[in-house]
C-alpha cells in the first residue's frame, strides 16, 4: 500500500504550485477547463463571462451554511423522485461560462430537466436552481454571476450573504431574475420546485433543525405531492 503523504510535504507542495492562471484572465471555456483539469484537488475557479475568477482559501463562514444549505437540498431531493442536489459541480453553460456553483438542485434528465452529464461526468447545461454561499465573494455572485446565470438559463438562482445575514433568492420570469419576497413568517417558497421551502433566519443557524423542520411542512404540502406525482409519471 502506497504511504499517505505527511502534512509537510503536502504543505510543500501546495507552496510550490503555481496556478495555470490568475484572477481576471479572459479565456474561453475550452482553454480554461483544461487549464482547470490541471489544477490539484481542493484549488477552485471559475470562467464567468470569460473572466476568470480563483476564489480564497475557504472558512467556516462559508463551509458550514454550505454543509447546511447541502442537507435542506439533499433532504428535497431524497423526497423528490426525479430530482438530484449537487454539491460544486462544475456546470459548462456556453463557451464562455464555467460556473462552479457551490450548491444546485437538478430535474434529472428523465424527468425533463435542462442539464445533462456529460460522457466526463461533468454537468452540461444550466442547473434549475445555482445557490451560493457567500462571504468574500458576494461582489461576484450578486452582479457578474448573476448575469451568467440569467443569461444562460438558471431558473431560480439563491444567494445567502453571510456577512451581511442577506438571502436573495431569485425567479426567472420573462428571461429575467427577479427577486422574491419571503412570507410574514419569513419563509421563501420556490416556484420551480414546489415544496422547496427556506426558512431565511433558520439558513443561519447552524445545527439545520429549523431550516429542516420548515423543509418538512413543504415537504407535506399538497403542492409537494402534486408536482411529486408529475414527475413520477415521466421517470416510471
Amino acid at each position: 500500500m502506497k504511504p499517505m503523504p505527511s502534512v509537510s510535504r503536502v504543505t510543500k507542495a501546495a507552496e510550490r504550485f503555481i496556478p495555470p492562471f490568475e484572477n481576471g484572465d479572459r479565456m474561453d471555456q475550452k482553454t480554461f477547463h483544461a487549464l482547470y483539469m490541471q489544477t490539484p484537488d481542493g484549488f477552485k475557479a471559475e470562467l464567468i463571462g470569460g473572466i476568470v475568477y480563483v476564489a480564497s482559501p475557504v472558512s467556516g463562514f462559508h463551509s458550514v451554511p454550505n454543509s447546511v444549505t447541502g442537507t435542506w437540498l439533499g433532504v428535497y431531493a431524497a423526497e423528490t423522485l426525479g430530482t438530484q442536489a449537487c454539491t460544486d459541480s462544475s456546470a459548462i453553460l456556453s463557451e464562455e461560462s464555467e460556473p462552479q456553483p457551490d450548491q444546485c438542485l437538478r430535474i434529472t434528465e428523465v424527468a425533463g430537466g435542462q442539464s445533462q452529464w456529460d460522457a466526463r461526468r461533468y454537468l452540461s447545461g444550466a442547473p434549475e436552481l445555482a445557490v451560493e454561499i457567500s462571504n468574500s465573494s458576494a461582489g461576484i455572485d450578486l452582479h457578474a454571476k448573476l448575469r451568467d446565470y440569467e443569461q444562460y438559463g438558471v431558473r431560480e438562482y439563491l444567494v445567502v450573504v453571510m456577512r451581511q445575514h442577506e438571502v436573495h433568492w431569485f425567479v426567472r420570469r420573462k428571461d429575467r431574475f427577479t427577486p422574491m419576497k419571503p412570507g410574514a413568517d419569513g419563509v421563501l417558497k420556490s416556484k420551480v420546485f414546489p415544496g422547496l421551502w427556506l426558512d431565511t433566519a433558520g439558513v443561519f443557524d447552524e445545527t439545520a433543525t429549523r431550516l429542516l423542520a420548515t423543509l418538512r411542512k413543504g415537504l407535506a404540502s399538497p403542492e409537494h405531492a402534486k408536482f411529486v406525482a408529475k414527475l413520477s409519471k415521466k421517470v416510471n
